[in-house]
Order: C-alpha cells, then sequence, then structure tokens
C-alpha cells in the first residue's frame, strides 16, 4: 500500500537522497534545536547524520568527508560562530569540497551574517526561521540537485 501522504524524496544529482551532516561545534552543550532540524530534515527524505556535541571544524569536515556529505549543517549557539566558521570553511577549501553547501543556524546577530556569507557559508537561519523554509532551501540551492 502507497502512502499518499508521503513527501517524495529529494535527490542530488548522482541519484542518491541529499546527504546532510549537522554538527554542533565548540563548547555550547545545548542541542535540541539540532536534533529538530536533524529530524526534519530526515522526514524530507534526506540522510542525516548527527554528529552530535563539541565538534571541532576538523571533526566535522572529516565526517563530511567519509560520509560524501551534500551539506554541512551547523548550529551555534553559543556566540562562537566568529571563530569556527572561518575555521571550519578553511578546511572545506583546503580539501576541494566546493561542491559541499554550508548553512549554519543559532543566535546569529544581524551583523556578522554578511561576514559569514562572504566566508562561503549558503545561508544563516536565525532564531525564528522555519523548518519548511530550512528544508525548501537546501532543496532548491544545492549546488548539484537533482
Amino acid at each position: 500500500m502507497t502512502n499518499v501522504n508521503a513527501k517524495p524524496e529529494k535527490k542530488a544529482k548522482n541519484g542518491k537522497k541529499i546527504r546532510v551532516i549537522v554538527a554542533k561545534p565548540g563548547l555550547d552543550g545545548h542541542d535540541r534545536g539540532a536534533k529538530v532540524i536533524a529530524r526534519a530534515l530526515r522526514d524530507a527524505g534526506m540522510e542525516v547524520i548527527y554528529t552530535g556535541l563539541r565538534q571541532t571544524p576538523e571533526q566535522i569536515v572529516k565526517a563530511a568527508l567519509e560520509e560524501d556529505a551534500d551539506v554541512i549543517g551547523l548550529s551555534i549557539l553559543s556566540g562562537a560562530h566568529t571563530t569556527i566558521v572561518p575555521q571550519l570553511m578553511k578546511l572545506v577549501k583546503e580539501r576541494r569540497m566546493e561542491d559541499v553547501m554550508v548553512v549554519v543556524g543559532g543566535i546569529i546577530p544581524d551583523a556578522d551574517v554578511g561576514a559569514l556569507k562572504a566566508l562561503g557559508v549558503a545561508e544563516v537561519f536565525q532564531p525564528g526561521a522555519s523548518l519548511d523554509g530550512i528544508i525548501r532551501f537546501i532543496q532548491s540551492h544545492l549546488p548539484h540537485k537533482a
């Protein structure tokens, strides 16, 4: 029996499901939001790998490489985005992972959004961003989407 209410799976150009790494970098110990995002992306048909708390940029990039991720999603509530994101984006460039989209969510002041995007972050989701909006952004802006 087919579920007529099921959402169609979104697939990357290679015909596989969109693969997303969701990570909590730095010392921030609050991950409820990251888990909510991970579940929403999964329910939208994406493959989601949640790396857990207190990840370094090196660990996150390594996980993205090992998992052949299409997207890295960072959840940062601690204010460390001005240190962590530049480090992560440097590693992404060094490892020639330009085809991996990076998005950041959390407590990010308006004044910092432009600087993060200038580093190569595709989008910054601040408090109040909708789950549907995040899903639609990933599905529609993935550089090598179907």
